[in-house]
């Protein structure tokens, strides 16, 4: 079983391998109960929203940490994926603009990239 700064880890990389735009760790174990991080990147397509989903979701399935839910995989605007402790948004630029969970989630501690 892997700690939550693992699927953290794990996702980032695979997300940057598929050249994700923008991504961000937010550690919020100290503000919400949902997650111990939130992992937020940014795509340039609804097909490249859908390709970063599989990716995450393929490598952390094959370490063993599948996703206990996928959210909005068919507008491909935002998708969420929730593996429990952690949860990763892929956006479309203007669908994260709009949310701006960077913003709702201040309080949230970011976590360098270079550190995971």
């Amino acid at each position: 079983m892997m700690t939550p700064r693992e699927i953290a880890a794990a996702a980032v990389k695979a997300l940057d391998a598929k050249q994700a735009k923008d991504i961000e760790v937010l550690r919020t174990t100290d503000v919400t109960v949902l997650a111990d991080y939130f992992v937020i990147c940014t795509a340039t397509s609804s097909t490249h929203v859908k390709t970063l989903t599989d990716e995450v979701d393929g490598v952390l399935s094959g370490l063993g940490e599948p996703p206990l839910r996928r959210e909005g995989y068919r507008g491909g605007g935002w998708i969420l994926l929730d593996f429990g402790c952690v949860i990763v948004h892929i956006f479309q630029k203007d669908m994260r603009e709009f949310y701006n969970l960077e913003h709702l989630w201040n309080d949230a501690e970011e976590v360098p990239l270079s550190s995971l």
